[in-house]
C-alpha cells in the first residue's frame, strides 16, 4: 500500500530526533483524518519542503493529529538542473494545471507574471489569494510525486517590472549574472531548445494565450532573453510550459 506523504513546515523548527512527535497543521490533519481516514498506528511520511523527510506513525487522529517520527529518509529526487518558470497567468484552471505538472517535472521556482495581453485581471487582494492557492497546488503536487523540496511560487508581478530588474543582471554572454540561460518561447525563433549549450540553470519565459506584443518581445531581447522554438506548430500556453520542461529534463536533466 502506498504510504501517504504530508507536508508540514513546522518540521524545520523541530530537532527532528527519532521519537519526536509532530502535531500536523490543519490542512495535514484534515487530509489524514477526513480524506484518507487513517487511524492510529497507520504509517505516513512527513516532509518539510526543504529536503527532509521522515517515516512516521500516527499516534493521534482527529481534530488534533499527531505523528511520531520513526525513521529519517535519505532520499533525493530533485532535478540536477534548476529551471525557473516565468509564466504569464492564464484563465480558469489552466494555470493550476501548469503549476501542478511543472512541479511533477522538477521545476525549481515559479514566477507568475502579467503582460499586455494577459486575460486575467486581479487587484492586490485577489492576486495575493491566487498566489496562496498556487503555492498550495505546488505543495500538493510534491506530496503526490515524491518531491521533498517545495518550489517557491513568487508574488505576482508585471513582465515589465521583472525585465527592468533582470536587465541589470544580464552579462551579455548568453547567461546572466546568476548563471541562468534565459529563454523566451517563440514559434518564429530559429533555434530549438536541443541546440542550447548544456548548463545547470535555465529560465523560461512563456506568454499568455494571445502571445507577447512586439514591444514586449523587443524588451525581452534587450534583457538578455533568447528566443527558441518547439517546432512548427503553435502550442497552447499550458502545453508550452510542460513540453519545454520535458525537453530540458530529457536532454540536460534526469528524465
Amino acid at each position: 500500500m502506498r504510504v501517504p506523504r504530508i507536508f508540514d513546515a513546522k518540521l524545520t523548527q523541530m530537532s527532528c530526533e527519532i521519537g519526536a512527535e509532530l502535531t500536523l497543521d490543519e490542512m495535514g490533519s484534515n487530509h489524514v483524518s477526513k480524506v484518507l481516514r487513517l487511524k492510529v498506528g497507520d504509517p505516513i511520511r512527513v516532509f518539510d519542503g526543504r529536503g527532509h523527510e521522515f517515516v512516521s506513525e500516527l499516534v493521534q487522529v482527529g481534530k488534533k493529529t499527531v505523528a511520531k517520527l520513526t525513521e529519517m529518509l535519505d532520499r533525493q529526487c530533485e532535478s540536477p538542473i534548476a529551471v525557473e518558470l516565468l509564466q504569464v497567468i492564464s484563465r480558469g484552471d489552466r494555470m493550476d494545471f501548469t503549476i501542478q505538472k511543472a512541479v511533477e517535472l522538477g521545476i525549481s521556482k515559479i514566477i507568475p507574471l502579467t503582460s499586455e495581453r494577459c486575460g486575467v485581471k486581479l487587484d492586490a487582494e485577489r492576486a495575493a489569494k491566487k498566489i496562496d492557492s498556487y503555492q498550495k497546488i505546488a505543495i500538493s503536487a510534491c506530496e503526490q510525486c515524491g518531491r521533498n523540496v517545495v518550489p517557491e511560487v513568487t508574488p505576482l508581478q508585471s513582465l515589465d517590472n521583472f525585465l527592468a530588474e533582470h536587465q541589470s543582471k544580464n552579462s551579455g554572454d548568453g547567461t546572466d549574472a546568476e548563471g541562468f540561460i534565459n529563454l523566451t518561447l517563440d514559434p518564429r525563433a530559429e533555434h530549438k531548445i536541443t541546440q542550447l549549450p548544456r548548463t545547470e540553470r535555465y529560465r523560461i519565459l512563456i506568454g499568455p494565450e494571445g502571445g507577447f506584443s512586439a514591444d514586449e518581445v523587443q524588451r525581452t531581447q534587450e534583457a538578455g532573453f533568447v528566443g527558441v522554438t518547439l517546432g512548427p506548430r503553435i502550442l497552447r500556453t499550458e502545453t508550452t510550459a510542460l513540453v519545454t520542461l520535458a525537453i530540458l529534463g530529457a536532454h540536460f536533466g534526469d528524465l
